[in-house]
């Protein structure tokens, strides 16, 4: 055997890479634990390890962000991505605690390159011809992954806090040129300021809210079968509310005198009042009133249902599937977030709401969130160009002669074109 004087510097790296670089794509990662959700407990969601036991570390960090007033919907989003690194983890044979830089890095690629656990389906990536939109891909996306480091990054700073985990945290942080944090002196009346994204983060691209045609929204509409079915979306187009902010009305949260409807907000859980229109309180009416007496209509009772006993909260997978069997119906795949888009675009069309009032309605924090709705939208460009194309081109008029008194020879030596002023 060779001493290491013996050997170059080349034959010392080049056993290092082969010793380190893992091939992602050959790896066999076990969809092994699971995130459960524990009804009326302090802590709403577990992570459980292959035996069925608490994974400790996310326990207590699961702890920390109910304490900071964390929403169950956060928490749920944090810990399925725990349990993807965890899972990757396994399959590398790497303790969390021991986790590298380098572990981070295998771990973005074989995100990139593996696909998600689930139904396939062969409409996976296929663009829709009606909406223009593409499906879901069978991939990660690029704002998953990031979400993925984000949630990683919060996680080991937590244990580094406490004394736990690695030295150094494994997720790179996005840092300025003299290493501090971006933007953390940032002025507020002015803007922010764009940076390199920070390491392992991917190009997002830039996507514009997609709208929903009236004509096609009134396909959408006649494909539903209730009127419960009918008023909800005719609040989702008309409130431009989230779906998770609709579905959980309950009855107090109804001015039927002056029209108004009560959600709270998804960010900071203020109760907001929205205007609704006068379609979608008639349909709310038919809804109430095909209702049998022994359904729930107490103040705190929620006010969308299931049709069927036994009465039941109408949840949020619920109102997605109303969506998705419309979608089937018609060929689309449209989703409840597009009617908010659609609401937004309907609001800024109309010339006598501000862009503040448009603001305040969908509970957007900043205003240049709101101004993305103003950009020009696709269909509406398609269509003006096609416009542009029919139209007969202008015939180019030959120019007017000039006043008399002008010679020719000296026009042609000033404006150029002799024939022209002949």
């Amino acid at each position: 055997m060779l001493s290491l004087a013996s050997q170059s510097p080349w034959d010392l790296w080049e056993g290092f890479l082969t010793t380190v670089m893992r091939d992602v794509r050959s790896l066999r990662v076990r969809q092994i634990g699971r995130l459960v959700a524990v009804a009326d407990a302090p802590i709403p969601y577990q992570l459980l390890d292959v035996d069925g036991g608490q994974v400790r570390p996310v326990t207590d960090y699961f702890r920390e962000l109910t304490a900071s007033d964390y929403s169950p919907h956060s928490l749920r989003s944090y810990g399925l991505a725990l349990l993807r690194w965890l899972r990757f983890l396994d399959a590398v044979d790497t303790p969390w605690d021991k986790a590298t830089r380098t572990d981070v890095t295998d771990f973005v690629l074989w995100m990139r390159e593996a696909t998600k656990p689930g139904r396939p389906n062969r409409k996976a990536g296929q663009t829709n011809p009606v909406t223009a939109k593409r499906y879901l891909s069978r991939k990660y996306a690029p704002a998953t992954i990031d979400h993925n480091l984000a949630v990683l990054r919060e996680f080991y700073d937590h244990h580094l806090s406490t004394g736990a985990g690695p030295l150094v945290n494994p997720v790179p942080a996005v840092r300025t040129v003299d290493g501090g944090r971006v933007n953390a002196h940032h002025n507020p009346m002015e803007t922010f300021r764009w940076h390199r994204r920070a390491p392992l983060r991917q190009r997002r691209p830039q996507q514009t809210p997609r709208n929903i045609p009236d004509r096609l929204f009134n396909q959408v509409f006649a494909a539903l079968r209730s009127n419960r079915d009918r008023a909800l979306m005719a609040f989702f187009i008309s409130t431009g509310a989230r779906a998770s902010e609709l579905v959980g009305v309950t009855n107090e949260r109804l001015n039927i005198g002056q029209q108004l409807i009560g959600v709270i907000r998804k960010g900071t859980r203020a109760l907001q009042w929205l205007p609704a229109s006068t379609d979608a309180f008639v349909w709310l009416k038919l809804y109430r009133h095909e209702l049998t007496a022994d359904a729930p209509r107490g103040p705190g009772a929620p006010l969308w249902v299931t049709l069927r006993r036994p009465w039941k909260p109408l949840t949020y997978d619920a109102a997605r599937m109303v969506f998705t069997r419309a979608n089937e119906t018609l060929g689309t795949n449209w989703t409840l977030h597009d009617l908010r888009h659609a609401a937004a675009h309907r609001m800024v069309d109309d010339p006598k709401l501000s862009l503040t009032d448009i603001q305040w309605v969908l509970g957007h924090s900043q205003i240049t969130t709101t101004q993305i709705y103003t950009e020009p939208r696709a269909e509406d460009v398609i269509e003006r160009m096609r416009a542009h194309y029919d139209s007969p081109p202008q015939a180019v008029s030959a120019p007017k002669a000039p006043a008399e008194g002008y010679r020719p020879e000296v026009l042609a030596t000033l404006l150029g074109g002799a024939g022209a002023w002949a």
